[in-house]
């Protein structure tokens, strides 16, 4: 089997089994694998959670008859690990278990990787091609890509404006949860649903203390993203939602500011300048928070989309006018994308 038509078919396998790993791999890629015993595939796999069996020892250990091993063909989004992590080597099981032929949709970019696990195949006499629907595998582990390559968490923008391009109404800091309902309940359940993939969730000071958000998952099943507010000089009330404890919390702030502790919330000092953001992305980096979605307020918004850090922006315009209020950022590209809804309609950026 060397036709690249099959190659792709398979390959597609591969990717769209590897995307239900979805929100629990991180900080690994997501990863499919398949075999292929003459043009049938006799076992699959993928990485289900970080710490658990990588793709290819789940597609292995699926093979009834390993026997059939040795004149298969392992299809497999990325490169397999040539190092000892919290699991072993997926290119040594692979050149044990005696299969002479790998697909590889995308070289892996993790300097630990990147190259050897190829390297060792072929140097065990294993057939190795790669390319095979890479723009694909790059659009799926488009998070891992990002924080491997440019050593930042992969930076999702989203917020709700109104038709004639307001995201609040002017109100005081003491008009507590007193927003108003832009989109609707549809919204927020997918604005839920979107939560549960990221790592992180941010918002700025004053949207934490006006709005008093929770920022977790309820109106969706999921895991909780890790709550995060830049707070330059400590002006977060411990009785805010934030800072309830239920759920991790990071706070940036000033480094002369004094903090005391607070149940699971941790105050890391950043420098509060015209680089602000990629300090804070630096710290993010650190802790291995691979993908950050950030939900207002507005001069939150702007300082990343005026260093041009971000990577999507997810643009609700409702059908309401504020007529005066709180200006929504303008964004410096046109829209890739635009679906309409009865109450609003989706406009997705891209930062290529």
């Amino acid at each position: 089997m060397t036709n690249h038509s099959d190659f792709k078919m398979y390959m597609q396998r591969c990717i769209d089994i590897a995307g239900e790993g979805l929100g629990n791999t991180s900080p690994n890629p997501m990863v499919g694998s398949v075999i292929v015993h003459h043009n049938k595939i006799i076992g699959e796999g993928y990485h289900k959670k970080c710490g658990g069996p990588h793709a290819e020892v789940n597609a292995i250990n699926s093979v009834k008859n390993k026997a059939l091993l040795n004149e298969s063909t392992l299809f497999v989004n990325l490169e397999p690990c040539s190092h000892y992590g919290k699991t072993p080597p997926c290119a040594d099981l692979i050149i044990k278990s005696g299969i002479k032929r790998v697909v590889i949709s995308n070289v892996d970019p993790n300097p630990q990787v990147q190259g050897k696990g190829i390297e060792k195949l072929k140097s065990a006499g294993v057939e190795v091609f790669t390319g095979i629907l890479e723009h694909e595998g790059e659009i799926l582990n488009r998070r891992f890509f990002t924080f491997q390559r440019k050593r930042r968490p992969y930076i999702i923008l989203k917020w709700a404006q109104t038709s004639d391009g307001f995201i609040d109404y002017k109100r005081d800091v003491s008009d507590i949860q007193k927003a108003a309902w832009i989109t609707n309940n549809f919204a927020r359940i997918l604005v839920h649903k979107w939560r549960t993939v990221e790592d992180a969730i941010m918002v700025g000071t004053t949207t934490a203390i006006k709005d008093n958000p929770t920022l977790n998952v309820r109106d969706w099943v999921g895991k909780n993203p890790v709550r995060i507010v830049p707070d330059r000089n400590l002006r977060l009330n411990r009785n805010l939602n934030l800072m309830n404890g239920m759920y991790p919390t990071i706070v940036f702030t000033s480094p002369e500011n004094k903090t005391t502790p607070v149940e699971n919330v941790t105050f890391i000092p950043v420098v509060f300048d015209n680089h602000a953001p990629s300090f804070i992305l630096d710290e993010m980096y650190k802790m291995n928070i691979q993908s950050l979605i950030i939900e207002g307020g507005s001069a939150l918004l702007k300082s990343f989309i005026n260093a041009g850090l971000w990577d999507e922006a997810r643009v609700f315009v409702g059908n309401k006018m504020f007529m005066n209020g709180i200006k929504a950022p303008s964004m410096p590209v046109p829209p890739d994308f635009v679906s309409n809804g009865d109450d609003y309609s989706l406009y997705e950026f891209k930062n290529i």
